[in-house]
């Protein structure tokens, strides 16, 4: 019973927090904010939020940023979710880097992996000798 209430308030959260940071980003040209993923304590006390920034070259200043406006955050997430929440979490946010880990797994891949044309060669080379 209680995680299913968790898992609305995390879906609640992550939307709201969506649209804090699309309105806050919007004057600034060529960075975007997404909100990844938003867990909730048992207690509803603490909200983590995994951030995706683009661009990634940008992300630790912009957290850093985020984190200075932490309680202007709260504050305009606390006035949207009034009715619904008794208490505003405390947020905590961290970057999601899971898109740059994939990122550079598929450049591992496409270093490491031969080129068709070239197992092509091989392999006919194989039916040759045998």
């Amino acid at each position: 019973m209680q995680e299913t209430r968790q898992n609305k308030i995390s879906r609640l959260l992550q939307k709201e927090l969506s649209q804090i940071f699309q309105e806050q980003t919007r004057s600034m040209h060529g960075v975007m904010i997404s909100v990844t993923q938003v867990r909730i304590s048992p207690d509803l006390g603490i909200c983590t939020a995994h951030l995706s920034i683009f661009p990634s070259e940008r992300a630790e200043e912009l957290l850093a940023n985020i984190n200075r406006n932490n309680a202007q955050i709260r504050y305009t997430l606390g006035q949207r979710v009034r009715h619904q929440l008794r208490i505003i979490p405390e947020l905590r946010f961290f970057i999601d880097d899971s898109l740059d880990y994939i990122d550079r797994i598929d450049q591992l891949l496409a270093q490491s992996s031969p080129s068709p044309a070239v197992e092509a060669r091989t392999d006919d080379s194989r039916d040759g000798n045998h």
